[in-house]
């Protein structure tokens, strides 16, 4: 696979500034993430002649309580000034996780002033659900595989996430460099080499983006296993599937998992694992009453 350089690393043409660079790749970001949200989903309604892919211009800029002018030179690059507040309103209008709000305030030059904001899309009601599904593991994963949020079973799926540092808790990580989460999968270099292939797949549409740049410079460092299912450039598709565990605590968990989508395809998604069979049923709800006892 050949990779893309970011604009911003580039010598600029002769010319161009690197303000420049900077609000044109902002126009287009913003541009990007504005397509990729539907009406239904910051409760708009959609219109019988909407043509617009995603959110209008206007929607974006009702939603960040700021003129629709304004938004406009924004997303055609012109030079105007944008507070920190106005890029929280935008990141939180546009559904940004971590990552990408981080991205919107780089591409702005500006310092970030709530940099642990939660991804909008792991509402409270969400949290409930991911709780009340329990015996059964479910978590949210955006599609970097970052473990946005997850319940107690799934906690303790593969290994103990709650001993997992927060910046850690990604999916390709934990694969790659967790012995405990390694030990728990039945075939960890045929898994493993299932889900780099889902990952190329996934960020052939991330390819500039410091985040994911980022991780795939950590994982390439940390596992020589990575590097060469990274080498065979094999690209998969979501779906679901069956799966085998060794939970450390209860023994075989037979399941299948199962992706939901909060948004577009590119966005985060819940993933459940559902039991095949009466036993490993069992086996979680004995799961589900360890965590509970470990609370105290």
């Amino acid at each position: 696979m050949t990779t893309m350089a970011t604009p911003l690393t580039q010598p600029a043409a002769p010319g161009v500034s690197e303000p420049d660079i900077r609000r044109h790749e902002l126009a287009n970001f913003l541009r990007s993430r504005r397509e990729r949200i539907t009406p239904e989903q910051v409760g708009l309604v959609r219109g019988r002649r909407r043509r617009t892919p995603g959110l209008r211009r206007e929607e974006v800029a009702q939603l960040s309580a700021v003129g629709v002018t304004w938004y406009t030179w924004l997303e055609q690059a012109r030079d105007i000034q944008v507070s920190p507040q106005v890029l929280d309103a935008l990141a939180r209008a546009l559904l940004l996780d971590r990552s990408e709000r981080s991205h919107l305030f780089s591409l702005a030059a500006a310092v970030d002033p709530a940099p642990g904001t939660d991804c909008p899309h792991v509402t409270p009601a969400l949290r409930t659900m991911l709780r009340q599904l329990e015996p059964i593991p479910a978590c949210v994963q955006n599609s970097r595989y970052d473990i946005l949020a997850h319940n107690r079973t799934y906690g303790r799926l593969l290994c103990d996430l709650e001993e997992v540092a927060p910046e850690d808790r990604n999916l390709m990580l934990l694969a790659h460099t967790n012995e405990q989460w390694r030990g728990s999968v039945m075939d960890t270099a045929e898994v493993t080499r299932y889900i780099t292939a889902k990952f190329r797949a996934e960020m052939a549409e991330h390819l500039a983006e410091p985040a994911w740049k980022e991780l795939l410079g950590r994982l390439e460092a940390a596992s020589g296993e990575f590097r060469e299912n990274w080498a065979r450039h094999e690209v998969v598709g979501a779906g679901s599937r069956s799966k085998v565990f060794r939970n450390a605590w209860v023994g075989l968990l037979r399941v299948e998992a199962t992706d939901l989508w909060l948004g577009p395809s590119a966005g985060p998604r819940l993933v459940s694992y559902a039991p095949r069979d009466g036993e490993t049923y069992e086996r979680l709800a004995r799961l589900q009453e360890l965590v509970r006892a470990s609370e105290g």
